[in-house]
C-alpha cells in the first residue's frame, strides 16, 4: 500500500522526461528486463540521493498519459514462481521493493517503490545495473561512477531513510508510540504536535520533507512503531523467539513474534524469554521461587547486541531467539564486525551508529565494548558452561 498514491501519480506525471530515478511503462514486459530495473533504480536512487525511485505501468513514457496496464503482479508467474519471489531469489539481499496497484481515471495502473540500495549496489544475478537518463545500463566495474555510488551509499545509512513519506504530521507520529520516546528520556510529554515533532526530528525518527510533510525513518520505525509491519521496509526486522521441546529444530515447536518497535517490544520479550527458562528450585526459606536457568544479565546483553548490530541492509530477514532445552541461540542478520578471535581486546565496533546511540541514552546499552565481558561474567556467575560465537 503506497498512501497518496494518486497525489503521486501526478507528481510524476508533471515531470517533463523520464529519469534516472522515474520510468513509465504500458506493460509489463519480461522478468528479467524488470529484475534489472529494480536493480538500476535502486542505484540511481542511492546515487541521486532520491528518498525512493518509482516505475509505473500504465502511463506512456513519451506523453505522459494514462493509458492503463494488463499487468498484475500479484498473479504474474516465472515458472513456477510468483513473480516477486522470483525476483527476491534473483536480487541480492539488499534489494527493497514493492507493487501496489491503483485505478486512475479508472484505469488500473501498477506502481513499483524501490528503496536506495544501503550497503552495496543492489545486484541482478550479481551483476549491478544504473540508470543513465531513461535508460537502464550495466555498472561497469572500475568505472568512476561504481566509484562514486560505493561512496554515496556508505554515506547514507538505512537508518535515516525513510520508511513510510508524504504524510501529514498527525498521521506521522500516530504510527509511533512517541510517548515512549520522552518516558525512556525522562521528559517531560510536550503539550502540542509540533513540539513532538521538534524532538522526533533532532534524533532522525521523523524528517520533514521539502514539500512541507513528514516521513517517518526506518530508526523511528524501528524503535517506535506500533506495528512494524505498517513499515515495508522494516517489517521483516521484528525480534521472534521460538522455542523447541527437544535438543533441535526438529521437535516440536511454538514461536512468538513482537510486531513493535524494540523500545515498545524489549522488555516484555525479555520478560517472555524469562518465563520460558525459568525453573522452581531456588528456595527461598520454606518457598520454591522460578530461578532462570541462564543469566539474566547474559541475555540481555546477547538480545540487545543482536538487535544493534544486525545488518539491516539485508531485507527478509530479523533477529531469531531460538530455545532449546539444552541452550539458546540467539541470531541476527549480517556477519561480524569483529573477528570471533578477537571479540575480547579488540575496541567496539558499531554498524548502526545512529540506533546504538539512541539506545544508549535508552539505557539498554552502554557502547564501551563491555558487552561480552558481561555475558561471560554472568555465565561464570552461574556456572554455566561457557558462551559460544
Amino acid at each position: 500500500m503506497i498512501p497518496n498514491a494518486i497525489e503521486l501519480i501526478d507528481n510524476l506525471r508533471a515531470l517533463p522526461d523520464e529519469t534516472e530515478y522515474v520510468e513509465f511503462k504500458r506493460n509489463f514486459s519480461e522478468a528479467e528486463k524488470e529484475a534489472e530495473d529494480i536493480s538500476a533504480l535502486a542505484n540511481s536512487a542511492a546515487y541521486h540521493g532520491v528518498s525512493a525511485a518509482f516505475k509505473i505501468w500504465g502511463i506512456d513514457d513519451a506523453t505522459h498519459e494514462v493509458t492503463g496496464t494488463t499487468f498484475k503482479p500479484r498473479s504474474k508467474k516465472k515458472g513456477n514462481q510468483s513473480l516477486e519471489m522470483w525476483l527476491r531469489q534473483h536480487l541480492s539481499d539488499n534489494a527493497n521493493f514493492e507493487f501496489a496497484e491503483a485505478t486512475y481515471d479508472q484505469k488500473p495502473l501498477v506502481i513499483l517503490k524501490v528503496w536506495p540500495a544501503v550497503q552495496s549496489p543492489v545486484a541482478f544475478n550479481h551483476h549491478a545495473y544504473i540508470r543513465t537518463d531513461s535508460s537502464t545500463q550495466p555498472l561497469k566495474t572500475g568505472s568512476a561512477r561504481e566509484a562514486e555510488l560505493w561512496r554515496r551509499i556508505q554515506n547514507k545509512s538505512f537508518e535515516t531513510q525513510l520508511a513510510k513519506e508524504q504524510l501529514p504530521l498527525d498521521e506521522a507520529v500516530d504510527l509511533l508510540d512517541y510517548p515512549r520516546y520522552f518516558d525512556l528520556l525522562d521528559t517531560p510529554l510536550p503539550p502540542d504536535a509540533e513540539t513532538v515533532a521538534h524532538y522526533l526530528e533532532k534524533d532522525e525518527i521523523l524528517i520533514q520533507q521539502e514539500d512541507g510533510r513528514w516521513g517517518v525513518t526506518n530508526l523511528g520505525a524501528l524503535l517506535f512503531a506500533k506495528d512494524l509491519s505498517s513499515f515495508p521496509t522494516v517489517r521483516r526486522k521484528g525480534l521472534r523467539i521460538a522455542r523447541y521441546n527437544g535438543k533441535n529444530r526438529a521437535a516440536e515447536r511454538s514461536e512468538r513474534s513482537f510486531s513493535a518497535g524494540y523500545a515498545l517490544s524489549l522488555d516484555d520479550a525479555f520478560l517472555y524469554l524469562e518465563g520460558l527458562t525459568a525453573t522452581g528450585d531456588n528456595l527461598n526459606g520454606l518457598k520454591s521461587e522460578p530461578r532462570s536457568l541462564y543469566p539474566a544479565v547474559s541475555l540481555r546483553e546477547t538480545i540487545v547486541n543482536a538487535l544493534i548490530h544486525q545488518d539491516l541492509g539485508i531485507s527478509g530477514a530479523g533477529p531469531m531467539v531460538e530455545v532449546f532445552v539444552d541452550r539458546i541461540e540467539v541470531t541476527s542478520p549480517g556477519e561480524l564486525l569483529v573477528e570471533t578471535e578477537r571479540i575480547v581486546n579488540d575496541p567496539p565496533r558499531s554498524r548502526n551508529e545512529t540506533l546504538s546511540a539512541l539506545m544508549r541514552r535508552f539505557r539498554y546499552c552502554e557502547e564501551a565494548g563491555s558487552g561480552w565481558d558481561k555475558i561471560v561474567l554472568g555465565s561464570e556467575a552461574l556456572h554455566t558452561p561457557a558462551p559460544r560465537i
